[in-house]
């Protein structure tokens, strides 16, 4: 019998790996398929060589890393399907997830998607309907296994032709996590992530700066924002000046190394060399503003933010010179700190 392989939809999460490892029992090749956005997994692509060697050492599992930052962005333009509780876009996610790795199985050689979903178990993506849903508009339907709980379902074509056995496939549903902890220590896995949304879509906080960012009012227009722009959008304190401009001020050193690493050639870069204080990055001062007086008033009023935020001196803040860079150019700023009242109006 010629070897059949599968592609699996792995999340990291318990459900992903133990419906990887159940079709892997039955003697299929899989390659999980890890998809990567700002909203998930990005921390991956630091190091993808040393993720693909934790994954195969821990859960024995073969792992691909594939970033679909760029349509996924404009996925959220406007979701087929809306949005859930926060601005997760969650069925309209699966179906472009599960559209790519269909496009991805001749390149792999594969016969059939899986993926972890368990009936029952998510209020919005896992309902029977919503399953049925994602199966259509995938157009998945006759090759996507869903292993946890394929003995509540119809059949599919890897069933049918005897790729893998339907009675060593489970029923499992709900919300409850017994079913999969004992199956975890079936296959001798002890370290697994604990369930929690890792999808900053989800965040009932961090996804209101994205929906910030997507709304009619934005300091970008949708076809605009980049990868960077999210992963700005996850970094301190976020500010739009009256003039438009969109200001991010770091917490923490960690945040300041961040602004730092992210800058483009056109973002103004700001920070205090004569004593601790916030890094700040004015996104894309260069080429917003319309004259030249305009994005100096926002250096300035971005200068004085980064001011109001540094170090105070014998416990009074005091005005500071703030380096600015901006397009190789570099120059001290004079500010005073901005009083709270000003400026409160203007987080994001």
């Amino acid at each position: 019998m010629k070897e059949i392989k599968a592609l699996s939809l792995f999340s990291g999460g318990l459900d992903s790996i133990l419906a990887t490892r159940l079709v892997m029992s039955q003697g299929i090749e899989v390659v999980a398929i890890q998809f990567v956005t700002p909203f998930f997994n990005y921390h991956v692509l630091d190091d993808i060589p040393g993720h693909k060697e934790r994954i195969s050492s821990k859960f024995g599992i073969n792992v691909a890393v594939i970033d679909i930052s760029k349509g996924y962005l404009e996925l959220l333009r406007n979701p087929a399907h809306g949005f859930g509780k926060n601005f997760n876009p969650c069925i309209d996610c699966k179906i472009y997830m599960l559209s790519r790795a269909k496009e991805m199985m001749n390149e792999f050689g594969a016969k059939f998607l899986i993926t972890g979903e368990v009936l029952g178990q998510r209020p919005m993506s896992q309902r029977r309907d919503t399953l049925n849903v994602i199966e259509r508009d995938s157009g998945s339907r006759s090759i996507l296994l869903r292993p946890l709980s394929a003995k509540l379902m119809v059949e599919t074509e890897a069933e049918r032709e005897g790729w893998v056995d339907r009675d060593k496939l489970l029923n499992f549903s709900g919300r409850g996590r017994s079913n999969q902890i004992r199956l975890a220590k079936e296959y001798g896995i002890t370290d697994f992530p604990a369930p929690a949304g890792g999808c900053t879509l989800a965040d009932p906080i961090l996804s209101r700066r994205v929906s910030q960012l997507y709304s009619d009012d934005s300091v970008l227009q949708p076809a605009e924002i980049t990868t960077t722009d999210v992963r700005l959008l996850f970094i301190g304190r976020q500010f739009v000046f009256p003039g438009g401009g969109w200001m991010i001020l770091g917490r923490d050193e960690r945040d300041n190394d961040q602004l730092e690493a992210l800058a483009g050639a056109e973002d103004a870069l700001l920070w205090m060399e004569e004593r601790p204080g916030p890094a700040a990055l004015l996104r894309r001062a260069a080429g917003w503003y319309g004259n030249a007086t305009d994005m100096e008033k926002d250096l300035q009023l971005a200068s004085s933010l980064v001011v109001r935020y540094g170090k105070k001196n014998d416990g009074i803040r005091q005005p500071g010179e703030v380096t600015c860079t901006l397009q190789g150019n570099s120059r001290i700023i004079i500010a005073d700190p901005l009083p709270d009242e000003v400026f409160r109006s203007w987080i994001l």
